[in-house]
């Protein structure tokens, strides 16, 4: 499933949601310095905005086709998965992973992070997750169940989501915890929003990797469109941030 991100970047990178500045102001806040590892940068939306941030970026990514859009957009990336990859003795004041640490191992990952992290740098590891306004909650559900198997349908619940997120926050901060290398881990929250149009929202849709069974796509993309033209071909999506983080202590 991982591998299926790469397949479309110019898209995924169109059509994904950015980080609120909040959230990375908070992250660089204090720190040493600003040389920055991101895990799992896929094309480089976080990189770039941490670039503008005035951050000296470094991203780590298994996916070539990710890591080459990204270089195209000014990201310096290594290709490698975070457990395999080779620090060759660099170290980071911060060490960030956007929609990404679920697929590294909390535990490998977090005590590979306390290798290349600075004392007092920061760990910060966090996820987007949205409900849409507008009503269009219930509607969404309606095509899930008529286009989805039940079984996925399920998954897409909003209280299925809150659950899922909550148990990526509790394997990461078990994670931080195991390295022995980390002050106590805390959980950030950020809500904001952002309006869609019908086309836009259609576009991420179609960057779920294989979550949506490739021949079920098409039908759950049309009838998600015309619930959006009920209401006037766009909304607003209410997002959440939630963030995992830790100081690394001196050794």
């Amino acid at each position: 499933m991982a591998e299926a991100f790469g397949a479309e970047p110019e898209r995924y990178d169109r059509a994904r949601p950015r980080y609120p500045d909040e959230l990375l102001e908070r992250i660089l806040s204090g720190l040493p310095g600003r040389r920055v590892l991101d895990v799992g940068t896929g094309t480089g939306i976080l990189a770039r905005q941490l670039q503008a941030l005035g951050c000296d970026v470094l991203g780590v990514d298994p996916d070539p086709r990710m890591a080459e859009f990204a270089r195209r957009s000014g990201v310096e990336v290594d290709v490698a998965t975070f457990e395999a990859w080779d620090a060759a003795g660099r170290t980071f004041d911060a060490l960030v992973s956007g929609q990404s640490w679920h697929w590294v191992d909390p535990i490998v990952g977090a005590a590979r992070a306390a290798h290349v992290l600075r004392p007092s740098g920061r760990l910060a590891v966090f996820w987007n997750t949205g409900t849409p306004s507008e009503g269009l909650n219930a509607p969404f559900m309606d095509v899930y169940r008529r286009v989805l198997p039940a079984a996925l349908v399920d998954r897409l619940t909003p209280e299925a989501i809150d659950a899922t997120y909550a148990s990526l926050c509790l394997r990461a901060e078990d994670g931080i915890r195991a390295a022995g290398a980390f002050g106590e881990p805390e959980q950030w929250r950020f809500e904001w929003r952002q309006v869609y149009t019908r086309d836009a929202w259609l576009d991420a849709l179609a960057t779920s990797g294989n979550a949506v069974p490739e021949d079920r796509l098409g039908e759950l993309m049309e009838g998600i469109g015309a619930a959006i033209d009920v209401v006037g071909g766009s909304f607003t999506m209410g997002y959440l941030t939630v963030a995992v983080t830790a100081l690394r202590v001196s050794s």
